[in-house]
């Protein structure tokens, strides 16, 4: 695996096989591809990854530009991976800031948020159940963890047919890429706008 593009485009990205599915190569170049059309280039933009696996989507959204990247892991072996991996990528100069929080999604989200952020990825192990994603999505509106315009991923197994998106949410669109399914979604705003 490597980054894909921007300043640590090329540079290379391992994973811990027995912790962690990777997104694809295909997928994740998709998935920038949807976040560029949304949002234009990364400048600026708050990005959180929760599951974070090997932290490839964490790390590119570094590599490309992004101001604030979390990311959230709670195997301790993956946890090293990513840290690994960012050591090996650092030195590209990024313009934002990186950090690794090594703890449960639910802990991560269970305090009021510091940050709001514009694009948030989930991208739990395929056996986790349904209503731990749904938990996920409440928790993220409830303590305020969505900029206004964020936009949600929410990587599955593509024998999942769908996503139970709660109350607050719009699925956008959905993405087939192989083995993987992407659901994007929106926050829907707490009050209609007048007029």
């Amino acid at each position: 695996m490597r980054i894909i593009a921007g300043a640590a485009k090329g540079r290379p990205i391992s994973a811990v096989a027995s912790a962690t599915r990777p997104t694809s190569d295909r997928a994740r170049e998709a998935l920038f591809s949807t976040l560029a059309s949304e949002f234009g280039d990364f400048e600026g933009l708050k990005v959180l990854d929760l599951y974070a696996g090997t932290g490839a989507i964490a790390l590119e959204a570094l590599s490309r530009g992004a101001t604030l990247v979390h990311a959230v892991e709670k195997d301790e072996a993956a946890a090293k991976a990513i840290s690994t991996n960012y050591d090996s990528i650092k030195s590209a100069q990024f313009a934002g800031t990186f950090h690794l929080y090594t703890m449960g999604a639910h802990r991560f989200l269970g305090d009021k948020a510091q940050y709001q952020y514009h694009f948030i990825y989930i991208d739990p192990p395929y056996d986790v159940d349904d209503i731990d994603i749904v938990e996920t999505l409440v928790q993220l509106k409830e303590n305020g963890f969505l900029h206004p315009d964020a936009l949600i991923a929410i990587e599955r197994n593509s024998r999942t047919k769908e996503i139970s998106w709660p109350y607050g949410y719009e699925e956008i669109r959905v993405k087939n890429y192989g083995q993987a399914t992407i659901f994007y979604g929106i926050p829907l705003s707490a009050t209609p706008e007048n007029g």
